[in-house]
């Protein structure tokens, strides 16, 4: 993967951090620097939520160095953020059920745990702090597609600990001079993304269910529709962020997205075409605190970033399904 270059400086002389560098999208990250040629990549994660064996093939290259701790201490943040560049701050406690379950703790992770990182970034002079947002943000406005300036009120817990988080990134860069850039992901997939656990992301479960000859369930009627991005995307919409050199582009929040959208029902249809298989969903009531549809404007992400995503849907679910098919162990030990 990771054959469309997404920086045209060197990154030799850079030293980045990925907090959740064991997770589905910080392994990618991770991936994706020492490809090409980071100088040092520095990964912060309690694995919680990550795998150790999504970053086993990077333990032995001398530029990685990986810290085993919590966001919520915050002198494992100082130490982590001592002598990098750049932060990419993908650590967090997603699921809208698990935060409507566990309030608390997903405020403590999301919200505590991130004014710890932007907090020991500021300490420790990183020159760009760029975290993962949520499209969670958008919560009630039913307006399509979804513009940065115009939000509603949030749905969930989870979604109110990311627009804390937008609001702490405000703060942090008026009040002390920082570089700070917010990514809003819209349902980002692909490779590594665990189908384990309660709280699964759609596309990683209906994969195994193909894989598996096992009906999924799917929540509501399967008409609601999502922005699906596959997980390259976003990487490149982080390394541009990481890297982009105009000053308007700081100190702002992006939508990342492909820009167009996709139901449910959609989106099992093509995996089943693409796994040969006649299954059919179990349908099941909709799920509380969910947004029913969600699509994307990425101009301001095209114009200022230079985003440019290139992976749609269909080849996006190609590409992770044959992932998937050839890392049966990720379904099975994960």
């Amino acid at each position: 993967m990771y054959e469309n270059l997404f920086h045209q400086q060197p990154l030799e002389n850079l030293s980045f951090l990925v907090t959740g560098g064991g997770g589905f999208i910080g392994s990618n990250l991770v991936e994706y620097l020492l490809k090409y040629h980071v100088g040092k990549v520095r990964v912060l994660d309690n694995f919680s939520n990550g795998f150790l064996k999504n970053i086993q093939p990077y333990q032995n290259d001398p530029r990685f160095e990986l810290i085993e701790g919590d966001i919520r201490e915050a002198e494992i943040c100082q130490q982590a953020c001592a002598g990098m560049d750049i932060v990419l701050h993908q650590a967090a406690l997603g699921s809208v059920p698990r935060s409507i379950k566990d309030p608390i703790t997903t405020n403590e992770v999301n919200i505590s745990g991130f004014v710890n990182m932007l907090t020991a970034a500021k300490d420790q002079q990183v020159k760009r702090f760029v975290y993962a947002a949520s499209s969670s943000t958008y919560g009630d406005s039913k307006a399509l597609p979804k513009v940065e300036e115009n939000i509603g009120r949030p749905l969930s817990p989870y979604a109110v600990t990311k627009y804390a988080n937008e609001l702490y990134a405000d703060v942090f860069g008026k009040t002390y001079g920082m570089e700070i850039i917010g990514l809003r992901y819209f349902n980002i997939f692909g490779p590594r993304q665990d189908p384990n656990g309660a709280y699964a992301a759609v596309i990683p479960l209906f994969i195994e269910a193909v894989l598996k000859n096992k009906p999924p369930h799917m929540n509501g009627n399967g008409n609601q529709t999502r922005d699906f991005t596959f997980v390259e995307n976003c990487v490149e919409a982080n390394i541009r962020a990481a890297l982009v050199q105009h000053p308007e582009a700081l100190n702002q929040v992006y939508n990342i997205a492909v820009g167009d959208r996709t139901s449910l029902n959609d989106l099992f249809k093509i995996l089943k075409e693409e796994g040969q298989s006649d299954l059919s969903p179990l349908y099941g009531p909709e799920r509380a605190g969910d947004i029913r549809d969600s699509l994307a404007d990425i101009t301001k992400a095209r114009t200022l970033l230079g985003y440019d995503p290139k992976i749609k849907i269909k080849e996006g679910l190609q590409i992770t399904l044959d992932w998937f098919r050839n890392n049966q162990d990720f379904i099975y030990n994960s």
